[in-house]
């Protein structure tokens, strides 16, 4: 990829980023009255009896959604201006223009898409579909102007497979679930205001700290790519977590999960780093692998899995899901067996109306850290989260940049 001048760029995207920032701060709160009387609002469950019927817009990613999308469309002919002025046929770089346009193809669907899914409610199903459908335009291009399906092995698999390994379409089916986990992974791990959007700032400040870092190697265009993109991302979600932090104005909605995911999914893939990308989904990736059981409904899966509020103490504690005693499944009955032995979840046993049942915390990492730590504030509750992710960013440094040289460097 070429794309000029790319200091000069950076700066000018920088810019607009900012005017971003401020153009969606100030909309959204023009919006919410908007959106509450187009019934897309909500009720926040975890706030006091005199609040519980107070609406909070939904879906108010939508705007962030449009306020990014805006902004990359002005700034797309920025990086191409000195070729736009010498107007010489053949030599417009019509490969990397591609690639902008893929990629805001891919993540103007998963807004379009996004927004669909709040207004219709849609099922679980249809939540792994829409990722698969908006990523298509990505691999298309991917095929047509990148086509690498190679990796490099671990060097102590290279005496057994050798240097390299070509994927073929198993990559392009690893780059389509990539899209499919980012997005829901962010959705799954919700439920609490301000979560979605503050784990998407730290995720996208470690991405832009990790793009500078690397812009001195051999993939420089390519993180020069992904801070274009990364930077107004930042910006508009750093302005919907104002008004959606604790306590929150409105509400993000599954549009901004699946904006939020496919803008890192569209990074990672076209700046070549989707390995990397994963590592910064450490906690996503460990609250979807605790959540397993539930999502596959191995063990009975409400509708909400959001922390209870303690009404007394005005603190969050563990929710919990119940079941009749022995109504599981043998593989239901194996994960409380297994998660039992780690003391991962708690599980109590009562008697009801209608005979014996049991009782499981529900399965996510906000309900794991009240277990650990007992009844918390929600505001408490988010910044432990959000300093986890911050430790697990550190952490994939660490990876990517130490423990990688064990595997990779001889």
């Amino acid at each position: 990829m070429e794309f000029g001048d790319s200091s000069l760029t950076i700066a000018i995207n920088a810019c607009m980023s900012a005017a971003a920032f401020l153009i969606c701060l100030n909309i959204i709160p023009k919006f919410s009255d908007m959106f509450i009387k187009a019934n897309l609002y909500g009720i926040d469950l975890n706030k006091p009896v005199q609040n519980e019927k107070k609406k909070v817009p939904e879906a108010l990613g939508v705007v962030c959604g449009a306020v990014f999308l805006a902004t990359m469309f002005l700034f797309m002919p920025i990086p191409f201006y000195k070729q736009l002025a010498v107007n010489t046929p053949g030599k417009f770089p019509h490969h990397e223009y591609i690639h902008y346009l893929a990629a805001l193809l891919s993540i103007c669907c998963m807004v379009f898409l996004g927004f669909a899914d709040d207004v219709l409610d849609l099922r679980w199903r249809h939540k792994l579909l829409l990722p698969t459908l908006a990523s298509l335009p990505l691999l298309t291009v991917y095929f047509i102007n990148i086509n690498s399906t190679t990796v490099i092995m671990p060097k102590q698999l290279r005496w057994l497979v050798g240097f390299d390994l070509n994927l073929g379409p198993l990559y392009y089916l690893y780059m389509g679930m990539l899209a499919v986990f980012c997005t829901n992974a962010i959705n799954i791990h919700s439920g609490v205001n301000g979560l979605e959007v503050g784990q998407s700032c730290v995720i996208s400040l470690s991405v832009l700290i990790f793009n500078f870092i690397e812009m001195q190697g051999e993939q420089r265009m390519g993180h020069v790519f992904s801070v274009y993109f990364m930077m107004p991302f930042l910006a508009v979600s750093l302005a919907l977590l104002i008004h959606n932090w604790y306590p929150s104005r409105v509400f993000v909605g599954d549009t901004y999960c699946y904006f939020s995911g496919m803008t890192f999914a569209v990074v990672g893939i076209l700046s070549h780093f989707s390995k990397t990308m994963l590592l910064f989904f450490i906690p996503q990736v460990i609250n979807f692998i605790y959540s397993v059981p539930q999502l596959f409904h191995f063990i009975p899966c409400p509708r909400h899995r959001l922390p209870r509020l303690n009404v007394e103490s005005g603190k969050l504690d563990i929710s919990c899901t119940t079941y009749k005693t022995g109504s599981l499944s043998p593989i239901g009955q194996l994960c409380i067996r297994v998660f039992s032995l780690f003391r991962l979840i708690t599980v109590r046993a009562g008697v009801g109306e209608n005979g014996m049942y049991t009782q499981v915390n529900n399965l996510t990492l906000n309900n794991f850290i009240l277990r650990l730590f007992g009844p918390l504030h929600e505001r408490t509750l988010v910044l432990i989260l959000l300093f986890i992710q911050i430790v697990c960013s550190c952490l994939a440094f660490s990876i990517r940049y130490q423990l990688a040289k064990m595997f990779y460097e001889s």
